[in-house]
């Protein structure tokens, strides 16, 4: 389970886990939009979240890059054929080139993770 608690003096939320396997879902993220904004409905903060990250997609998927200055941003990687086994057989077989998702996060994202 999340926490999320409003830092008026930064204008930040913090986000603190009740449990060290945490993650925050798309839901997650819907529910502290509209309890954050408490002028849009559900489905709206869902529409919001919806529209944004299918215009990242849409984005990366073309081939572009997106910077989200403090956070990190999202780009394509190259990755040329190469030889590899079938793990059952151990045979060799060609894997094809493919480009993957790649994300970089930013200093300020770095920073805060590392909170030693």
């Amino acid at each position: 389970m999340l926490q999320f608690l409003p830092d008026m003096r930064r204008g930040r939320i913090e986000v603190r886990s009740t449990n060290k396997a945490a993650c925050m879902t798309r839901s997650d993220l819907i529910d502290r939009l509209a309890t954050l904004h408490p002028q849009l409905q559900a489905k709206d903060a869902e529409m919001v979240v919806r529209v944004i990250l299918d215009a990242m997609s849409a984005a990366v998927s073309r081939g572009g890059r997106i910077e989200i200055r403090g956070f990190g941003s999202f780009a394509l990687n190259h990755r040329p054929p190469r030889k590899g086994r079938n793990p059952k057989t151990g045979a060799t077989v060609m894997v094809p080139a493919k480009y993957v998702p790649h994300f970089k996060a930013g200093l300020e994202l770095r920073e805060r993770v590392d909170y030693d």
